[in-house]
């Protein structure tokens, strides 16, 4: 996968303000109906990387798929906006601190809570998350940085079925299956001929095209990570690490 630009974009500061994150920390002494949305959307989107910390700390695939279902039946009562702690900036980091403190007092937690007493707060896809686990190389990883891979791992796909969402909705779902390769593959490999016969366009027009989806790769990157820190000038350390946790 190419790697995302760390510029920022021209109007990130301006709509800051309203990205996921932020109006959960805003909701902390009144729940509102959008804050409880918000964390539950980022809640479904990040999961699986709880799930794979849970694996490599040794649980097994019932036990872990349990105690993360269990934590987000805790995470997402209607009283939990109020303990939100302001200094845990990045949700990345919030949840796997919060996660570390559940797993500490899962016997404690397992009747009440485990798979939230009956109720599915989140469908969960364990096979497709334990499949992505085995594939990580294990043998030198901590669960936090598998934990990190997959929270990077998970950006990235979120990111590529956006922008494939963006194409379909235009009606050129076709121009993105073969543009995308170019988002995949350093530029001076790109096989722009190819393309542009598969395109029907010109090899030029291809070359704009492909530095077109590029930009906006990195314009939707940038938006996914912003979704998830409470302050706009976060995110380019968010871009550094991630991308450097992937190595």
């Amino acid at each position: 996968m190419a790697a995302p630009s760390t510029q920022s974009g021209q109007n990130s500061h301006a709509r800051f303000a309203a990205t996921r994150w932020t109006v959960v920390l805003s909701a902390q002494a009144k729940e509102t109906p959008q804050a409880s949305r918000a964390l539950e959307t980022l809640c479904q989107m990040y999961w699986s990387p709880l799930y794979a910390f849970a694996r490599r700390q040794g649980f097994t695939l019932h036990d872990a798929q349990d105690h993360t279902q269990g934590f987000f039946a805790r995470l997402l009562q209607k009283d939990f906006l109020r303990s939100v702690a302001p200094e845990k900036g990045r949700f990345r980091t919030f949840l796997l601190v919060a996660f570390k403190r559940f797993l500490a007092n899962a016997r404690e937690h397992a009747c009440a809570q485990r798979r939230g007493s009956g109720e599915t707060p989140l469908s969960l896809d364990v096979e497709a998350a334990e499949n992505l686990y085995r594939a990580e190389p294990l043998d030198n990883l901590s669960a936090d940085v598998i934990y990190e891979r997959r929270w990077a791992l998970t950006l990235l796909d979120q990111t590529m079925n956006r922008l494939r969402q963006e194409f379909m909705t235009a009606g050129k779902g076709d121009d993105f299956e073969q543009l995308k390769v170019f988002l995949t593959v350093p530029k001076s490999e790109a096989n722009y001929e190819a393309a542009a016969a598969a395109l029907g366009l010109s090899t030029g027009s291809t070359r704009v095209a492909a530095h077109r989806i590029r930009r906006r790769y990195r314009e939707v990157f940038r938006d996914e990570i912003a979704q998830t820190v409470s302050n706009p000038n976060e995110i380019d350390d968010e871009v550094t690490h991630l991308l450097s946790v992937l190595g």
